[in-house]
């Protein structure tokens, strides 16, 4: 079942999403997906590459059309009004292209110049916590070091909404980590953030909520100290269907073929444990 991920943080949210579908012919990328991005939090979009992230995304910044559904930022239709909507956000493509002939540091300022609240000294200060050279021709830069620039001239733009698509594909975990820094900077500073990403401990990390995507569809959605307040617990089981654990688990899967035995808990796990000690699950 799709599921609408919302939040009663107050009246006016910061990105709604109704419905929202797009199809390419016969490709349904993205399936009437619901959701709402409150004012001043970290939302996640997980899910495995193909999952629609990356679409939904393209569809928020009005560089495509929906086949159905409404989207809105700051209470702007995100393709009939996507200038004003670009002019309050700041975005990252997850295949960022930059100017080849330029160095990293004619990069940053032109980025800084070219919206109005643009810094080139704070996009060059990023550039050093990223640890990147400026000096270098982006022809001349590896994937990660492009990855690092782009970076550094989206996050240094003051916007009300930043939207990065999988911002730390390709970098180190010493870089990642900065990153994920100034994610939560931007949050303090009261700035919304909106960011794609294939990796559960990233979006753990620094998330208010998160919207689980697969096949074009949000299966899942909760905050985030929901999420880090249940247990999964895994093992081989070779006993029969285990009915009783239904009134301690919220969830379960026993595969009778492989005995593997899968329990979802959450709160006090202290009941589960100690039926799998009883049971002999291993």
């Amino acid at each position: 079942m799709n599921q609408s991920v919302t939040a009663d943080q107050g009246p006016s949210p910061h990105v709604v999403v109704r419905g929202l579908t797009k199809r390419f012919g016969s490709h349904l990328a993205l399936d009437s997906c619901s959701l709402r991005v409150e004012r001043g939090e970290v939302f996640g979009l997980l899910g495995p590459n193909g999952a629609g992230k990356s679409t939904l995304i393209r569809l928020l910044m009005g560089f495509l059309s929906p086949t159905a559904g409404t989207a809105t930022i700051g209470g702007r239709d995100c393709h009939r009004e996507r200038l004003a909507v670009h002019r309050h956000a700041a975005y990252l493509p997850g295949d960022a292209r930059l100017f080849r002939s330029m160095s990293g540091r004619q990069v940053l300022r032109f980025f800084s110049t070219v919206r109005p609240e643009g810094d080139f000294e704070r996009a060059t200060a990023l550039a050093r916590r990223l640890d990147l050279d400026t000096r270098r021709w982006v022809a001349f830069m590896s994937t990660g070091m492009r990855q690092k620039l782009a970076l550094a001239a989206v996050l240094s733009l003051a916007a009300p909404l930043t939207i990065l698509d999988e911002p730390t594909a390709n970098l180190d975990p010493t870089v990642r980590q900065t990153v994920l820094d100034v994610i939560r900077e931007l949050r303090g500073a009261g700035k919304t953030v909106l960011f794609s990403s294939h990796v559960l401990g990233e979006v753990e990390e620094v998330c208010d909520r998160v919207a689980i995507l697969r096949g074009g569809r949000i299966v899942h959605g909760q905050t985030m100290a929901e999420l880090r307040g249940q247990y999964r617990i895994s093992g081989i089981y070779d006993g029969p269907e285990p009915v009783e654990l239904a009134g301690l688990a919220d969830s379960l899967r026993h595969d009778a073929g492989s005995s593997e035995l899968v329990v979802t808990v959450s709160g006090d796990i202290r009941p589960v444990l100690g039926w799998a000690g009883w049971r002999g699950m291993r």
